[in-house]
């Protein structure tokens, strides 16, 4: 007589199978509902989401060193010859051309960290104002280092929510320590994290970034100018002088590769200030002002405080797996 067999596991239990290529599906939607049902918990209506570099992470605030990582978002520095010159190393002569040049990017990296720390403490400030039961307008970064924990770290000091959308790289990495905690993730597919930054966000601030910043800002862009998203989209790209010299987009409007009115789908700014009211006034205009003529009253002055807040589609409200509210 044979042995008497243990309980097979439940298939959604069963590690092996989930982590399978036969399991890929269920860890598709995984990354889909998870999410949606920790922001309906956390009470989040909409969010504003910040890009930039991921390869630089502040050493000293006060000299604004800093220093380079190994790759986009790692925990490891890059090799020694790849970081900015120090200034002893300047004055020896013992300094790499390409160290050289990063010396003085590292400066302008420093403000950049900066302004986006600054420009996210102004945006949440103005966003915890807003007479709403649900948190509008949630600082959005992709959870790492550089740009992105300069973004929560803003919206931290301010005393609001902020979001870290972070993804599994094969070398270590971690979040940075700003998010808050009920509203850190990890995705595994890439696809399925730039879902749920394209998902709730009513606006988009792009600072100096490579590779990754390049793609997911121009990813946006292309759903705005193609019509694909169902929603109108305040785009900040901040930095003039240095994304003037890593892209010319008037070239693509002379070459006829893009119609001159793509150039109106963004706006540049410079200053944190100016970035600020760029995102108020799309903000307001786009959303709040239009929330509030829907129900007949005035758009959002301290004398509506009292008042039943405007909002907009909620996370809850979406039927199941349907984007139609966000993305055609």
């Amino acid at each position: 007589m044979p042995a008497a067999l243990e309980s097979a596991p439940l298939a959604y239990e069963n590690p092996a199978f989930l982590n399978s290529a036969d399991g890929r599906l269920i860890r598709i939607v995984s990354e889909y509902l998870e999410p949606l049902a920790r922001f309906r918990r956390e009470q989040i209506q909409d969010t504003v989401v910040f890009f930039g570099s991921a390869r630089f992470r502040g050493r000293e605030e006060a000299d604004h060193a800093l220093e380079l990582l190994e790759n986009t978002g790692s925990n490891q520095a890059a090799p020694s010859h790849e970081q900015p010159a120090t200034a002893p190393d300047i004055a020896a002569g013992t300094a790499s051309d390409l160290q050289r040049k990063r010396a003085v990017a590292a400066v302008e990296m420093a403000r950049y960290y900066e302004d986006a720390r600054r420009l996210s403490h102004m945006l949440t400030t103005w966003a915890k104002s807003i007479p709403s039961k649900r948190h509008r307008f949630v600082v959005t970064s992709g959870g790492g280092p550089g740009i992105m924990e300069a973004a929560n770290r803003g919206a931290y000091e301010a005393g609001g929510k902020t979001i870290g959308l972070n993804i599994r790289l094969p070398f270590e990495q971690s979040p940075n320590p700003y998010i808050t905690p009920n509203l850190n993730f990890e995705f595994h597919y890439f696809f399925m994290r730039k879902l749920w930054f394209a998902y709730m966000s009513k606006a988009l601030v792009v600072f100096p970034g490579g590779f990754g910043t390049l793609d997911e800002m121009f990813e946006v862009l292309t759903l705005a100018q193609t019509h694909k998203l169902a929603k109108k989209i305040t785009v900040v790209i901040y930095g003039s002088e240095y994304w003037k010299k890593v892209f010319n987009l008037d070239v693509l409007v002379d070459t006829g590769a893009i119609s001159p009115q793509d150039i109106e789908l963004f706006q540049f700014a410079d200053t944190p200030e100016a970035a600020f009211e760029l995102l108020k006034n799309g903000l307001t205009e786009n959303y709040l002002a239009v929330e509030a003529a829907n129900r007949g009253v005035a758009p959002h002055t301290e004398n509506h405080a009292d008042e039943e807040p405007p909002r907009g589609p909620l996370v809850e409200e979406i039927p199941g797996p349907d984007l139609a509210k966000f993305i055609k």
